[in-house]
C-alpha cells in the first residue's frame, strides 16, 4: 500500500512539474502547424485532386451504361374519305390536321439499354494524370510556405510578449532593490542622517515602479491572447514564456523555396495549356443498344440491337489553339520576370538585414560596456548613500538611467532577434 502511494505521489509530481514548465517558442509553433487552416485547407486539396483524377479514369476508361427511353404520342384527325376520323396512329392519312407525319412519324416509342465505350484515351489520361502531379507539388509547396509564414509570424509575436516579459523583469529588479532600500532609509530617518522627504521620494519612486509593472504584465497578457489567436490556443491564463535566441540560417537562393513556387506555377500553366488542348485530339467511341426502338405503336418483333463507332476530330475554330497558346506564352513571361525581380528584391532585402545585425551588434557591445559602468557607479552609491554623502534625488535619477539603459538593451536585443527572424523567412 505504501508502495501504491508514493508511485502515486512520484505521478503526481511528475505531472505538476510538466504542467508547470514554461512554453516556448516551439510549442507555439506546433500549436499553429496544427491550428492551421489554410495548412487543413491544402492538404484537402491535395485530396480532392486524387479524387478529381479517379474521376477522369473513370469516365475514359469505363464503359457508360444508361437506360434510355422516350414515348411520343402525335395522334391526327383524319379528313380522308370525306369523313372525320380520330387516329391516335395514323395509317398513312393525305388530309389531317395535326403534326406533320413527315416530321412527327406518328410517335416515338423506345426503350433500350445503351452502353458506351471510349478508347485510345492513354494519351489524354497521362496529361491529366501529370496535371494531378502538378497540383500534388503544388499544395505541398503551398504548405511549406504557408508553415513558413505562419511560423514567422508567430515569431515575431512570441519576440514581442517577451519584449514586455523582460521589461516587467527589469522593473522588477528595482523594485526590489528599492524595498530592500527603504527600511535602511527608515533607520536613517530615525537617527537623523536623512530627512523625511528622502524616504518619501524613494516611497514614491517605488509606487511608480509599482505601476509601471503592473501596466506591462497587463500589456504582455494582451500580446499572449494575441500569440494564443495566431496558434489557435484557447487558453485565457497568464502563462511564463522561455527566453530564445534565434539562430542565423544560410542558404543558397538557388535552392529557395519562393523560387519553387514560380517553377510550378509555369508547369500549371503548361499543364492546363495540354487540357485545352486535348479537344484537338481524335476522340473514337464504341457504343452498343438493345431494346424496342419504333415509331408506330410497337410489337415484339420491334426489339433489336445495335452497335456503331463513333469518330470526332475538330478541323478549324478559328485559330483558338494558337490564341490559347499565345496567353500561355504571356503568363509564362509573367512569371520568369516576378522571379527575377524576386530575385532582385530578395538579395537587397537580406544584404539590408544583415548591415542592420551588424550594426545593432556594435550598438548592444557598447551597451554591455555602459551597463558595466552604471553597475560600478550603482554598487558606490548606494554605500554613499548609506553613509548620507548622496541625496536620495541623485540616487534616484541614477535609478532612471539604469532603468532606461535597461530598457535600451532589451529594445536592442529583441530589434535583433526579429531582424534574425525577417533574414530567415526571406533566406527559405
Amino acid at each position: 500500500m505504501k508502495i501504491k502511494t508514493s508511485v502515486l505521489c512520484l505521478v503526481l509530481l511528475i505531472s505538476l512539474s510538466l504542467n508547470s514548465q514554461k512554453p516556448d517558442l516551439n510549442y507555439f509553433l506546433e500549436m499553429a502547424r496544427t491550428n492551421s487552416p489554410l495548412i487543413n485547407k491544402s492538404r484537402n486539396e491535395s485530396l480532392i485532386a486524387d479524387l478529381d483524377l479517379k474521376q477522369i479514369r473513370s469516365i475514359l476508361t469505363k464503359p457508360e451504361i444508361n437506360i434510355e427511353s422516350a414515348l411520343l404520342f402525335a395522334p391526327i384527325i383524319s379528313h380522308d374519305n370525306n369523313s372525320n376520323k380520330f387516329q391516335f396512329v395514323s395509317s398513312g392519312a393525305d388530309k389531317y390536321n395535326g403534326y406533320d407525319l413527315a416530321i412527327s412519324e406518328g410517335g416515338t416509342y423506345q426503350a433500350v439499354v445503351s452502353v458506351r465505350q471510349p478508347v485510345f484515351t492513354g494519351s489524354k489520361l497521362e496529361v491529366y494524370t501529370k496535371m494531378t502531379d502538378i497540383s500534388h507539388q503544388v499544395n505541398k509547396n503551398n504548405i511549406a510556405l504557408t508553415i513558413h509564414e505562419t511560423e514567422q509570424l508567430v515569431t515575431y509575436q512570441y519576440l514581442l510578449c517577451l519584449k514586455l516579459k523582460m521589461d516587467a523583469e527589469n522593473s522588477s529588479l528595482i523594485m526590489k532593490e528599492l524595498e530592500g532600500q527603504i527600511p535602511i532609509m527608515k533607520k536613517l530617518v530615525e537617527n537623523g542622517i536623512s530627512k523625511q522627504t528622502d524616504l518619501l521620494l524613494l516611497q514614491i519612486e517605488y509606487k511608480n515602479y509599482a505601476i509601471e509593472q503592473h501596466s506591462l504584465k497587463s500589456e504582455f497578457h494582451n500580446s499572449l491572447f494575441d500569440l494564443n489567436l495566431l496558434c489557435g490556443i484557447n487558453d485565457t491564463s497568464l502563462k511564463d514564456i522561455q527566453e530564445i535566441t534565434i539562430p542565423l540560417k544560410q542558404s543558397s537562393i538557388s535552392k529557395s523555396q519562393f523560387l519553387t513556387s514560380y517553377s510550378l506555377d509555369s508547369l500549371n500553366i503548361l499543364s492546363t495549356l495540354a487540357i485545352d488542348e486535348l479537344k484537338y485530339k481524335p476522340e473514337v467511341g464504341l457504343f452498343a443498344d438493345a431494346g424496342m426502338n419504333a415509331i408506330y405503336i410497337p410489337a415484339f418483333n420491334r426489339l433489336g440491337i445495335s452497335t456503331g463507332i463513333t469518330f470526332t476530330m475538330n478541323l478549324f475554330d478559328g485559330n483558338q489553339k494558337k490564341i490559347m497558346r499565345d496567353k500561355a506564352a504571356i503568363d509564362l513571361n509573367n512569371i520568369g520576370f516576378e522571379k527575377n525581380n524576386f530575385i532582385t528584391q530578395n538579395t537587397i532585402n537580406k544584404n539590408k538585414t544583415l548591415s542592420s545585425i551588424r550594426s545593432l551588434d556594435v550598438q548592444l557591445q557598447l551597451n554591455n560596456e555602459q551597463a558595466d559602468q552604471y553597475k560600478t557607479l550603482f554598487e558606490t552609491y548606494k554605500r554613499e548613500l548609506l553613509a548620507g554623502e548622496v541625496s536620495v534625488m541623485d540616487y534616484k535619477n541614477l535609478l532612471k538611467d539604469i532603468v532606461l539603459k535597461q530598457h535600451e538593451r532589451v529594445l536592442l536585443l529583441m530589434e535583433k532577434q526579429m531582424l534574425i527572424n525577417s533574414f530567415n523567412y526571406w533566406n527559405y
